[in-house]
Order: structure tokens, then C-alpha cells, then sequence
């Protein structure tokens, strides 16, 4: 039960319909997971702070770096070298001395995974490599658990909650994972600071919707968000029955991201090079934003920019091949999965992307 000091803290939520006092028990008796302290860790974990989530988990072995100061906003100058979930928990704890947080210093693994995760009824993923992604995804399938994904990509976040009420898993959306080259993280391309904020948020927002059971959540699609255009885009995602017969872990997800295992449909640059050769007129769906097609572009391309697809679907030919690309081969995964839900299955992803393209067969291409 909650005292009068808490009431008083929660009672903007308190006297919302939809919520009120049964609903602030709920989530004051709620036990939820945060995978990772970092950009998008930060935000989360203060809001569920805030918002009164009874017991939160912390996972990560890292220390704060001074890079990380642009965007993960727990952590202050005064804090370089310090353990990431030691300082988190310290102010997590000023924010709201109510709640028990529990404080994992290590790495996520194929063996403490089930055992971390079992206790809590929310995980949410706020990692930024796909070998814990799918880590989190195949152990929150074995132990019956959703879980809410982010991931962030310069401008660009993405948003979904997965194995909630027989939804889709994250191999459902994801059935392998992409080469390293088709996936740099943030370290290595960059982020917008507040990207993580308006990402971070709406994982929050997943989770206490799911702990409520009010609303809409996101499951079954992910939401696709693009700050620099200020363009949204939901794209829907099936189920896919073999993806839940999963009864253990993989030995390792260690070298995952390094083993060269791409997504279904992909295409090298050098695979591409023989088909235009032999298929000058092959069609290439380009679905970067008009300011990068000034910089380089195929000659001939279909430029249609990734939030445009939906309303575009009738000027994609349907019963051709289509290499789908964008700078990395981010976009034009997403843009693959969408279209894939709408009926088109002559479809392949350029690997790496038009950057790709540039370093290993036309150096005259600027890249960017």
C-alpha cells in the first residue's frame, strides 16, 4: 500500500482516469529490467523512476566516458570513471527514495541471461549491438517475457515491444542479424544527443502501458522515427511461429555481428555491380532523404524516401527485382520489411549500403 508521502509524489498520475490509485499500485508492485545504462538507459530509468516502478534492474559492466556526456543524461562530468549502474543507482535513489533498484555490474551473457532476467515481468533493451539484442530477444522467449526494443542510428530511432500477447518476436522482424558493416553503432557514425531522450521516452511509455494495461502498444509494429525531417513511420510485423520453438540458448552470441550473416535478401556491392552489368535497367529503390542525393546517387534510381513509402506503394513496380539502398542499409532494411508485409518478394538490401558502393567499386563517388 502507499503511504500519504507517496500519494502526495503520485498524484498527477493518481487522478488520471485511466490510472488512479489501483493503477499506481500496479506500478508500485511492478518489478521491470533495464538492459543497458547508457543514451538509451538514461532516459528510461528515470522515468520509470519517476513514475513509481516498485523494483528496477540495472544491467551494465561499463564506466562513463566523456563521450558519453552529449547524450546519456544520468551521468555528469564528476562522473568519468566511475561504474555506470553505481552512479545511475545513486541518483536514481535522490529522484525517488521509495523504490528498490537492484544494480547488475556485468556483462549480459548466454550463461547469467535466464538467470537475470527471470525475476523481473518487463525487460526492456537499450543496448546498441545486435549480439545482446538477440541475446535479450531469445531469453525473453524461453522465459515468456516482453520486452521493449530501442535503437538509434544518427537521426533516426527506432521503437517496438516484442513477445507481448503472442505479438511478433524480435526475429520475427530481424530473423538474422546484419554484418557489422551493415550496422555501425553510434560510436562510429554518430548521434543526435536528444535522439535518445525522444527514443528513451517512448520505451517508458511502452512499459508502463503494458504494466497499466491501458492503451495501444506498440506490438506488432515498430515505430520509425526521424528527427531531421520530423517524419514518423509504423511499420507492421508478423508473427512467425518458428521463431517461439526456441528451449535454449545459443553456446555464444559473441561473434554474431562478425560472422557475415546478413538479413534475408541482401546483396553485396559486388553482386549488385554483376546484375547491373548484365541488367542495366534493374530497378533501384533509393529511400534516403533528397539532400543525400546531391552528395552521390546510382544513376536512374527510384528515390523514394523512406517515410514516403506507405503512400507510395503504386509507383514501386511489384513483379521486377528491387535492390533497395540508402547510406548504410539501415533504412533500406526497414524499408524492405514494409514492403515484404505488402506483398512484394522480389527484393534484396545493398550491404553497407551507396558507402559501400563508393569504397569498394566506384571511388569517384563522394561518401559521407
Amino acid at each position: 500500500m502507499l503511504d500519504k508521502e507517496e500519494i502526495a509524489r503520485y498524484a498527477r498520475h493518481i487522478s488520471l482516469e485511466n490510472v488512479g490509485l489501483e493503477g499506481q499500485q500496479k506500478l508500485n508492485s511492478a518489478k521491470v529490467l533495464v538492459v543497458g545504462a547508457g543514451g538509451l538507459g538514461s532516459p528510461v530509468l528515470q522515468y520509470l523512476t519517476a513514475a513509481g516502478v516498485g523494483t528496477i534492474g540495472i544491467i551494465d559492466q561499463d564506466v562513463v566516458d566523456a563521450s558519453n556526456l552529449q547524450r546519456q543524461v544520468l551521468f555528469s562530468t564528476g562522473d568519468i570513471g566511475k561504474s555506470k549502474v553505481e552512479v545511475a543507482v545513486e541518483r536514481l535513489q535522490q529522484l525517488n527514495p521509495f523504490l528498490e533498484f537492484v544494480a547488475y555490474k556485468v556483462a549480459l551473457n548466454t550463461e547469467n541471461a535466464l538467470e537475470l532476467l527471470q525475476d523481473f515481468e518487463i525487460i526492456i533493451d537499450g543496448t546498441d549491438n545486435f549480439p545482446t539484442r538477440y541475446l535479450v530477444n531469445d531469453a525473453c522467449v524461453i522465459l515468456g517475457k516482453p520486452f521493449v526494443h530501442g535503437s538509434i542510428f544518427k537521426f533516426q530511432g527506432q521503437v517496438s515491444v516484442f513477445n507481448y500477447q503472442n505479438g511478433p518476436s524480435y526475429r520475427c522482424l530481424y530473423p538474422e542479424p546484419p554484418s557489422s558493416e551493415e550496422a555501425p553503432n553510434c560510436s562510429e557514425v554518430g548521434v543526435l544527443g536528444v535522439l535518445p531522450g525522444v527514443v528513451g521516452t517512448r520505451m517508458a511509455n511502452e512499459c508502463l502501458k503494458m504494466i497499466l494495461g491501458i492503451g495501444s502498444v506498440l506490438s506488432g509494429q515498430v515505430e520509425v522515427v526521424d528527427l531531421l525531417q520530423n517524419q514518423h513511420l509504423q511499420l507492421k510485423i508478423n508473427r512467425n511461429e518458428s521463431n517461439f520453438e526456441r528451449t535454449k540458448l545459443e553456446e555464444s552470441y559473441d561473434a554474431i555481428q562478425n560472422d557475415a550473416m546478413e538479413l534475408k535478401a541482401t546483396i553485396t556491392v559486388q553482386e549488385l555491380k554483376q546484375l547491373l552489368d548484365a541488367q542495366p535497367n534493374l530497378t533501384i529503390l533509393d529511400v534516403r532523404e533528397p539532400f543525400e542525393l546531391e552528395i552521390c546517387s546510382f544513376e536512374n534510381s527510384l528515390h523514394i524516401p523512406l517515410g514516403q513509402i506507405p503512400t507510395r506503394i503504386p509507383d514501386i513496380p511489384k513483379n521486377q527485382p528491387i535492390v533497395a539502398v540508402c547510406h548504410h542499409g539501415i533504412r533500406s532494411a526497414n524499408a524492405i520489411a514494409f514492403l515484404e508485409q505488402n506483398g512484394f518478394d522480389k527484393l534484396s538490401n545493398l550491404t553497407g549500403g551507396i558507402h559501400a558502393w563508393a569504397v569498394e567499386i566506384d571511388s569517384n563517388m563522394a561518401t559521407y
